[in-house]
């Protein structure tokens, strides 16, 4: 496991305002469903340590609408132990197409068996570098760490924060071509480092974390949603789990969540997946979109067909010396971005173009 890096506390941000008697409820029922307690055996439990009669109704109460007392807070975090701030690297990959990049300098880099230029960025809340890749798109990688009280918080920067990226995004590839560039979308991958979850908390946190914009859906808020989702455990049809020997992945059409077991993946092989996939992915949403409007797609020379049929082979058929783990994110990440269809769609529109 990597070392976590210093962390952006989102204390430091004047929009952020915590719940905090959401967050005590939250904390409360993360420590009794961590271990594996009843609300009458945790009440049990809870006035044998203080001393006083604690009912089942008094701990859902304090789960579900009353802020629980610092005593019972502080009892059960001795019965179960827990971080009490989220730590985690999000890894944001903000794509366009945009063919004039790559002619600009760069190193030579491969990513998923595709060749690109990288240039480091200047970035103010994280590490940044620019992926442009000869087919036309391109994938700025920024990689922030941060701290948070829980999934929730994270899903309120995470929708602030996309709009701002794709902002400076659109207006950082425009300066570089001199020409209007449109950022359509930005897909995010959470590499926790120091989760708040144990047990079985665990999976229902990291399929959470995979999909956290469920949580400003909800009606009761975001903070108590949390709280009853990881209670329910979050059954997720379109989510794809790929962790192995201890460690925790998911994958779905929102994103990506692991936390490394000892020998679990590294980071570098999930950036080196997302980076691979999302160039594609914007390669052929660019040319299916020109399709949609009626126009003959605009695509580089040498870059028809045939080269989505060659990239659709190297990001999807297994390799020689490919680890069983490394196969299961790829798979996983690959069926969740619905990249197989728009690929094929793109090819036959460029097919019918007799762009080979």
């Amino acid at each position: 496991m990597s070392t976590l890096r210093p962390v952006t506390d989102l204390r430091s941000r004047r929009s952020w305002q915590p719940d905090c008697a959401a967050l005590a409820r939250s904390r409360l029922a993360s420590a009794r469903f961590s271990a594996g307690l009843s609300p009458g055996e945790f009440a049990a439990l809870l006035g044998k340590m203080l001393s006083r009669s604690i009912t089942a109704g008094m701990v859902t109460t304090w789960e579900s609408t009353a802020t629980p007392p610092g005593d019972v807070l502080i009892a059960a975090d001795a019965v179960s132990p827990s971080p009490s701030r989220l730590g985690l690297r999000s890894h944001k990959f903000i794509c366009a197409f945009a063919p004039a990049v790559y002619q600009r300098p760069g190193g030579a880099e491969s990513h998923g068996g595709l060749e690109c230029r990288a240039q480091p960025l200047r970035h103010p809340s994280g590490d940044c570098t620019l992926h442009a890749f000869p087919q036309g798109s391109v994938v700025i990688h920024l990689a922030e760490d941060l701290e948070v009280p829980g999934v929730a918080d994270l899903a309120a920067w995470r929708v602030r924060t996309y709009d701002e990226n794709m902002e400076w995004a659109s207006g950082v590839l425009s300066e570089m071509t001199g020409t209007e560039v449109t950022v359509p979308y930005v897909l995010s991958a959470y590499w926790v480092e120091r989760p708040i979850w144990a047990g079985r908390l665990l999976t229902s946190g990291m399929r959470l974390l995979c999909s956290p914009r469920v949580l400003l859906e909800h009606d009761g808020g975001s903070a108590e949603a949390e709280r009853a989702l990881l209670a329910d455990g979050y059954p997720h049809a379109g989510m794809r789990s790929f962790g192995m020997g201890g460690s925790a992945g998911f994958a779905s059409w929102s994103g990506v969540s692991y936390y490394p077991a000892d020998e679990g993946l590294a980071e570098a092989e999930i950036v080196d997946a997302e980076l691979a996939l999302q160039s594609m992915w914007a390669y052929s949403d660019h040319v299916n979109a020109c399709t949609e409007r009626g126009e003959d797609p605009a695509v580089p020379d040498g870059y028809g067909w045939r080269f989505l049929r060659a990239a659709r082979s190297r990001l999807m058929s297994p390799r020689p010396r490919e680890t069983g783990q490394h196969q299961a994110m790829r798979e996983a990440i690959t069926e969740t971005s619905g990249l197989p269809g728009i690929l094929a769609q793109a090819a036959e529109a460029l097919k019918e173009e007799g762009v080979a």
